[in-house]
């Protein structure tokens, strides 16, 4: 048989071609899929990821804290308790306004084991007091005890009613700056310490004990403390402040166990109360309720009245309705003393006080005062009170205050007067003087009375609330006695500096003669960044915040000291809601009122107008 060798060289040489050109054809893919995956690995490194948006910017372990980024944070854990620990002992620690994690871990233990140590135990303590008895030695009370709650325990293990654990308490407290978070650390050891409760700060374990209090489920510290089922139910953490207390009024329900919020404001170390709220949110409905609920108790209340909202629970209970305005016949003088006086205080302290008052009015009236201008105004009002003779040495009960019209002729009679004259004469002769130009003849005596000043223009209502506030003072000062008084709308006075810091004076000082002053406002913004209204906020024990604003409540959570959930809260609460507060304690509320309150107190005008309705028609009835 012959062979043709060229033909199968030249197969050969094809073959191998082929396969050549088949590894450079896979050299290519291999290559062109290396370089796809690296750039998608490129590609995935620019994304962000969920890792990526909670990760902190920095992570720095020291012995005894961690720092993220610009945040330190500490662990502590508890290390032993006391012999009986009572339900909520962590609820002082929880309810800190201050920003923590708590991790609490539960090992179960099995029954059998745990009894078999404590039998061995039981025999050994009364192995120990036979001894002294038979010694002669003096009983042993500690041993006594530790062998009666072991017997109660192993009886309870027995019977099933009890279980065994091993249980982690630990707490992680995060601070902007380490000298915080000492004093914060601090604190909550005091806490525990006063219940007798041992704790620590983690050492050489700060990372260990971030990652414990970290939503993983992870032990890394492993300080457990032995404990049966009771003291661990104890520890249940969810635990909303109780506000009951034996006397006082219902303001609501806590939304969050459904328990009565009675208080007496009268029993904190003062009665003050701000209520800020968006318009509509309940507010005015929540006070009007109080004062209904408060009148029954006793107390006389007294209300300034911007938009006529108190006069339907004003005319249901028999009170005095005033009206203030330029053509009514009520008038209140700015000038007015408080009568009789009081034997703690001079005739010419009041006299001093009354001519600093008169002054932030009139500062506000003519639009401010020069250097010049004030020590005139301060030399005409001491010689307008002196031309009615009221001196240091005066009788107050029977003088007769100056008005308007004393101060102007005083003036007229002093060099470098003259614009101020001229100022004064709209108040005295002009548009303006039916306000503040008459003595006062308003009646205050009745258990709740009213002034309304929405008849009044807006430039005249600061001044109006001024002077009625000035005056409810005075008659304050002359006769203690239990009252509330209720300024509502009161971002009015805050625009003006002088009627701003005699708000705060007022709220400072009232407690001493039995007032309890109750300012509701709805332009919050306004209100906080006043110097005087965060300091009205700081000298009210009673305060009650209901659905805010998205613009305000960033300001409210920062004067309030508000977690992130309560921001919410306010953010999202129905009408009648929010959260209110009592010196310390602090609860979510829902105000609530029978069917007879709620048709006395209702501001809802559909509602009122039924009301009308069905009082015409009743009316009607009986004339036929």
């Amino acid at each position: 048989m012959a062979f043709k060798p060229t033909s199968v060289a030249k197969e050969t040489g094809v073959r191998e071609n082929v396969l050549e050109k088949e590894q450079k054809k896979l050299v290519q893919q291999s290559n062109e899929e290396l370089i796809t995956l690296e750039e998608e690995r490129i590609y995935r490194e620019g994304v962000v990821s969920i890792r990526d948006l909670i990760a902190p910017a920095a992570f720095n372990v020291e012995p005894s804290f961690i720092q993220l980024g610009t945040v330190f944070c500490r662990t502590i854990f508890t290390t032993s308790y006391p012999r009986y620990i009572s339900v909520g002992w962590s609820s002082p620690v929880i309810n800190l306004s201050h920003t923590m994690d708590i991790a609490m871990f539960f090992y179960p233990v099995r029954a059998e084991i745990i009894l078999k140590q404590l039998k061995n135990k039981v025999g050994a303590l009364e192995a120990q007091i036979t001894a002294d008895h038979d010694k002669g030695a003096p009983r042993d009370p500690l041993r006594e005890t530790a062998l009666r709650d072991i017997e109660q325990l192993r009886d309870n293990l027995t019977q099933g009613t009890e279980h065994f654990f091993q249980f982690a308490f630990y707490i992680t407290v995060y601070s902007e700056s380490k000298e915080k978070l000492d004093q914060v650390t601090e604190d909550i050891e005091s806490i525990f310490g006063s219940k007798l409760i041992n704790t620590r700060k983690v050492l050489y374990q700060a990372e260990q004990g971030f990652n414990s209090t970290l939503p993983l489920c992870t032990d890394e510290l492993l300080v457990t403390f032995n404990m049966n089922s009771s003291p661990i139910a104890a520890s249940f953490p969810f635990i909303s402040a109780e506000l009951t207390s034996d006397g006082g009024i219902l303001y609501g329900i806590n939304r969050h166990n459904n328990s009565l919020i009675l208080f007496d404001r009268f029993s904190l170390q003062n009665a003050n109360m701000v209520v800020f709220a968006t318009s509509g949110a309940g507010k005015s409905y929540a006070v009007k309720l109080e004062i209904l609920r408060t009148m029954m108790m006793g107390v006389d209340v007294i209300a300034i009245d911007p938009e006529m909202e108190y006069k339907h629970l004003c005319d249901a209970v028999g009170g005095t309705y005033i009206n203030i305005s330029l053509s009514s016949e009520s008038k209140v003088n700015p000038f007015d003393l408080p009568r009789p006086v009081g034997q703690d205080i001079s005739t010419a302290d009041i006299i001093r006080g009354a001519v600093i008052t008169v002054k932030g009015l009139l500062r506000i009236m003519l639009g401010g005062l020069t250097t010049t201008q004030d020590s005139l105004i301060d030399r005409a009002l001491i010689e307008t009170y002196a031309k009615k003779d009221i001196t240091g040495d005066a009788d107050l009960r029977t003088v007769e205050p100056p008005i308007m019209q004393d101060l102007e002729e005083i003036l007229e009679g002093m060099e470098g007067s003259e614009e101020l004259v001229l100022k004064l004469k709209k108040f005295t002769e002009g548009t303006f003087s039916g306000l503040f130009n008459s003595p006062t003849n308003v009646d205050m005596k009745n258990q709740l009375v009213v002034f309304s000043v929405r008849d009044l223009e807006d430039e005249l209502r600061p001044l109006a609330i001024y002077a009625i506030v000035n005056y409810i003072w005075n008659v304050v000062r002359s006769e203690r006695k239990k009252r509330i008084l209720v300024i509502d709308e009161a971002w009015w006075l805050m625009q003006h500096e002088d009627s701003a810091r005699f708000i705060f004076a007022l709220v400072k000082r009232c407690r001493k003669y039995f007032l309890g002053v109750t300012t509701i406002t709805q332009d919050v913004n306004d209100f906080l960044k006043s110097q005087y209204g965060q300091a009205i906020v700081t000298n009210s024990a009673l305060q009650l915040l209901m659905k805010q604003s998205p613009a305000a409540v960033d300001l409210v959570q920062k004067v309030f000291l508000l977690t992130e959930s309560e921001k919410y809260l306010l953010l999202e609460s129905a009408v009648g809601e929010g959260i209110f507060f009592a010196g310390f304690k602090h609860a979510a509320i829902k105000v609530v009122a029978s069917y007879t309150e709620d048709q006395i107190v209702t501001t809802n005008p559909e509602q009122l107008m039924e009301i009308e309705k069905a009082k015409k028609e009743f009316e009607e009835q009986l004339e036929k």
